[in-house]
């Protein structure tokens, strides 16, 4: 069940991802087209850009994300020995290097992880979730991070995070220039014209469509991770024990709307999610959608 769960949802990842790049292409050739008359010339830049967004975002993304939720790095383990002595020991389990250990001055139980890549990982937990966790639901859920460092999902944010800027920047240029009168005279016939008001829709819905896609696959690479500290602290109930008490959780008092995705619930919401298509604007899935799937492993 664990290894079934893992392979179905890493197979969903690629196809999120393909779609938040078909997303990115279809909009530079919008506005390729709508502004130049040059879909492929559109593409090329939107390109472009989304190398640019992502090599400024990937290179110092753990420092950047960090500022956003005010933080604070451990010096060393007296600090906060426990907190610190089982990111290591999950970390050695997952096989990946120590990350950066932070912790956030909030009464809400909360936890992330961020960065670029394995090397470069630092993760995070509330003084809330520290206070509220013993030590068998903190390694759940600092398993559930490690797991995130090891999939690589950290990256993977990264890249959506960039690509979903990329996106809004575009769409936001190509409306203020569509105001302004920056738009090129289409003189073609009727399917000219209907081509050219498709992309204009497809500019204006973009960064809606952005944010969806990216909260497909933070939902997504949940399941995954939970699965995953399953495997490395071969003990299901220690994280069924910590979401059990993350559904009594209040919201964050300090928290970045941009790194909602990141924690492992939501840490603007309670144990309330939507339902239909609200759903589809929940940075997680409901807490107890992941307890129940725990339960059978």
């Amino acid at each position: 069940m664990l290894y079934q769960q893992i392979a179905r949802n890493k197979r969903k990842t690629v196809l999120v991802v393909a779609v938040f790049f078909l997303l990115l292409a279809l909009v530079g050739a919008a506005i390729g087209y709508v502004f130049a008359g040059t879909a492929t010339g559109g593409v090329i830049v939107a390109a472009i850009l989304a190398l640019i967004y992502l090599s400024v975002v990937g290179g110092q993304s753990a420092d950047m994300v960090m500022r956003m939720n005010n933080a604070q790095e451990l010096r060393d383990a007296s600090q906060a020995p426990e907190f610190y002595h089982v990111v290591e020991d999950m970390a050695l389990a997952a096989n990946v290097p120590m990350p950066r250990v932070f912790i956030i001055d909030d009464p809400s139980p909360n936890a992330f992880a961020t960065g670029s890549d394995p090397q470069h990982a630092a993760v995070a937990a509330t003084t809330g979730l520290l206070s509220q966790m013993n030590r068998e639901e903190l390694e759940g859920v600092m398993g559930h991070e490690m797991s995130h460092v090891r999939n690589y999902d950290i990256r993977l944010q990264t890249v959506a995070m960039a690509l979903a800027g990329a996106i809004t920047f575009l769409a936001n240029f190509a409306t203020h220039a569509w105001w302004f009168g920056g738009s090129r005279d289409n003189d073609d016939d009727g399917g000219g014209v209907l081509v050219a008001v498709g992309a204009i829709l497809l500019i204006f819905l973009a960064p809606l469509a952005a944010t969806l896609v990216q909260l497909a696959l933070s939902r997504n690479r949940e399941y995954l991770a939970d699965a995953g500290s399953v495997e490395l602290t071969r003990n299901p109930q220690g994280l069924i024990a910590a979401l059990t008490k993350l559904k009594e959780a209040q919201p964050m008092k300090q928290s970045s709307a941009e790194c909602a995705s990141l924690y492992i619930s939501s840490p603007h919401l309670n144990a309330a999610h939507g339902r239909g298509l609200s759903a589809l604007f929940d940075t997680h899935p409901p807490l107890d959608a992941r307890i129940a799937r725990l339960e059978k492993m």
